[in-house]
């Protein structure tokens, strides 16, 4: 199958480790793995933020960028959930039958990484190795807007050398929210302590998710706490083997250090 891989605003800018866990996750499993260039972001900072009619040129955008893409893959589901639970509203607004249509057409093709790999490509061991003591966390809207259910688990109870133990409370959100966490600090805030809480009793070496998001919001809790765990997106896991298990989390400590210092939350 070729499939087209739609990165995301905050994999391109932050973690582009992901994308790339991605395409060696699909192409080892026999796929082929395409990358238009002219893709950029699905409108959903603006939609949310109250900016509907900015949010509208990104979504023509990406309709025409993907139009004729046999599957779109994307490895965050905050972004999935804003296609499949905003783009059918945005194009009627327009007015446009044909837009209306080609939404209709091209959201059936758009699949969660995670969900990709299980419901369309119908499998849940990828060949993955990865040695280390991790713990699930779900994100909100691949939760609760996608219904992913357990499908990620399904995929990590598969991933040979690894120890996954439960997250208690793993269903609960994070705090994070996109502008959620800046408009409401302290509540944000502390949703996180009650995430950071729960992750920590896991004993976990390692708390994954299917959005960077979520990710970074825990990983910036976790460094200023100077707690020893770090935050790796399901597709880094899942691309893991056992000629490249030893340096994946201390690549991505250092990526999410970044991440952190570019949004200014350093300690």
């Amino acid at each position: 199958m070729n499939i087209s891989l739609f990165i995301t605003c905050y994999n391109d800018t932050l973690f582009p480790e992901t994308g790339m866990a991605v395409v060696h996750v699909l192409e080892r499993l026999g796929h082929t793995v395409d990358f238009p260039r002219a893709q950029t972001c699905c409108g959903q900072m603006h939609y949310n933020s109250g900016y509907q009619n900015e949010a509208l040129p990104l979504m023509r955008k990406f309709v025409e960028t993907f139009r004729d893409a046999e599957a779109v893959c994307i490895p965050s589901g905050s972004c999935v959930a804003m296609m499949r639970e905003q783009y059918p509203k945005m194009a009627a607004t327009t007015g446009e039958r044909k837009l209306v249509q080609d939404v209709e057409k091209l959201l059936p093709r758009i699949y969660e990484f995670t969900e990709l790999l299980v419901n369309k490509l119908g499998i849940d061991d990828v060949g993955a190795f990865y040695p280390h003591r991790v713990t699930y966390h779900a994100s909100c809207h691949s939760l609760r807007g996608l219904h992913i259910g357990d499908i990620p688990l399904r995929l990590l109870r598969n991933v040979r050398g690894m120890e996954l133990v439960e997250l208690p409370e793993w269903d609960q959100c994070c705090g994070f929210g996109g502008t959620f966490a800046i408009k409401n600090a302290q509540t944000s805030a502390a949703m996180l302590a009650d995430k950071m809480k729960n992750i920590l009793s896991t004993g976990a070496e390692v708390c994954t998710a299917g959005d960077n998001s979520c990710l970074m919001h825990i990983f910036g809790g976790m460094h200023r706490q100077q707690a020893n765990v770090k935050t790796v997106h399901i597709a880094e896991i899942l691309a893991s083997t056992e000629d490249t298990s030893t340096e994946k989390v201390s690549a991505r400590d250092a990526s999410s250090e970044r991440a952190l210092m570019q949004k200014g939350g350093g300690a």
